[in-house]
């Protein structure tokens, strides 16, 4: 369903076809000329195109057809189902040029042109209260369980679980949303047609079962190194949080998790063990203010939930029988010899508490089991 005319729809699914996405330059262009205009510029200066408006619509309505073929569909600004609440704040996150700077892809972060999607799920209900999983490919088996422990909770508390699809972490979250029979989404950094990597196919056709397999690169794209660190922008933005479980010091993951923290999104990480160089990202991570550790589903709910409805409890340990013992009490007790009996003279002296409530608190300590009296001697059970 959509609210634009055709001719713009088109417009948007053609510029997502001739573009990389994120670009600041492809940006400025369709808020200058409008999305069918800025799409026949393209075109233009493409010389597998004829650069008129009959190619633009012949190769919207080539690719439209596709993903009819694949059981995917388009969807674009203005959309019904296109989530503007969460991806256009990509565009208030993207900096100017820096001098000397290396390279773009930090700095263009623009919301995409459109979404190749496979799976029933509406997108925009699908990531109303989603929560992303990312981390390490080449995970340990701390990593991936503490990644499945957190999509299995996160998807019984009925969150959307977003990852990339990828080895490692990614997999482990899909795979405990899916253990939970709640829905996951896998962003791509290629194509819908393509399993990345190919011994995911099994995985990711389930996921588009239960929940959506998306990408803003047309059927046929490849997964290219810098596309990775294109697509993580739109992981951090369709989500309330991200949390990193694994992370070396150089991951990719940690782009994700500041992309989050860019746009306000709430940034947290698992904490590792010290010796472990998967967990060195995290703990560098760890070290800004802004970063939240998490160690369970219940303090990731706390921080993407409702203030003051989602708070996580506090850690507590075994109850013990000495718990509600009161101060009087517990000195009477630690008074008591480990292997032999004392009698009420000795408890006095070695506790310092008066003769009247030393006999007051023995006579209830042994109603309760915690002591026994033995010819006007008291010892341990």
């Amino acid at each position: 369903m959509t609210t634009m005319d055709g001719c713009e729809r088109w417009a948007y699914v053609a510029l997502g076809c001739l573009a990389e996405p994120g670009g600041k330059d492809l940006h400025d262009l369709v808020r200058t000329l409008g999305p069918p205009a800025a799409a026949l510029r393209l075109a233009a200066g493409n010389p597998r195109l004829g650069g008129d408006a009959d190619s633009v619509w012949a190769l919207a309505r080539d690719r439209l057809a596709e993903a009819d073929r694949l059981g995917a569909r388009i969807v674009v600004p203005g959309d019904a189902e296109w989530p503007a609440y969460r991806l256009d704040d990509l565009a208030r996150i993207s900096r100017p040029p820096k001098k000397h700077a290396a390279g773009t892809v930090d700095r263009d972060v623009y919301p995409p042109m459109c979404i190749w999607v496979r799976g029933a799920l509406p997108l925009d209900e699908a990531v109303a209260k989603s929560v992303a999983v990312v981390g390490a490919r080449a995970s340990t088996p701390y990593g991936e369980h503490v990644a499945s422990e957190l999509g299995y909770g996160l998807a019984g508390n009925g969150y959307t679980v977003v990852s990339g699809g990828a080895f490692g972490i990614d997999a482990a979250a899909h795979r405990g949303a899916l253990a939970a029979g709640g829905p996951t989404i896998a962003v791509l950094a290629c194509g819908v047609d393509r399993a990345y990597p190919l011994s995911h196919a099994t995985l990711l056709e389930r996921v588009a079962e239960t929940g959506l397999v998306m990408s803003e690169w047309p059927p046929g794209s490849n997964p290219l190194r810098f596309r990775f660190l294109v697509r993580n922008r739109v992981i951090a933005a369709l989500t309330r949080g991200t949390v990193m479980v694994e992370a070396a010091a150089r991951s990719g993951s940690r782009q994700t998790l500041h992309r989050a923290m860019q746009l306000g999104r709430a940034a947290m990480a698992v904490p590792g063990p010290v010796t472990s160089a998967l967990s060195v990202g995290c703990h560098e991570e760890l070290r800004k203010i802004m970063v939240r550790p998490v160690a369970s589903v219940a303090h990731v709910l706390e921080e993407v939930g409702r203030i003051g409805d989602d708070l996580a409890p506090p850690a507590v340990g075994p109850a013990r029988p000495h718990d509600d013992l009161d101060d009087i009490e517990l000195r009477v007790m630690d008074a008591i010899p480990v292997r032999t009996a004392a009698p009420i003279a000795q408890i006095v002296r070695e506790s310092g508490v008066a003769v009247r409530d030393a006999m007051a608190k023995l006579s209830g300590l042994v109603t309760r089991g915690l002591l026994v009296e033995e010819a006007g001697r008291y010892r341990l059970p």
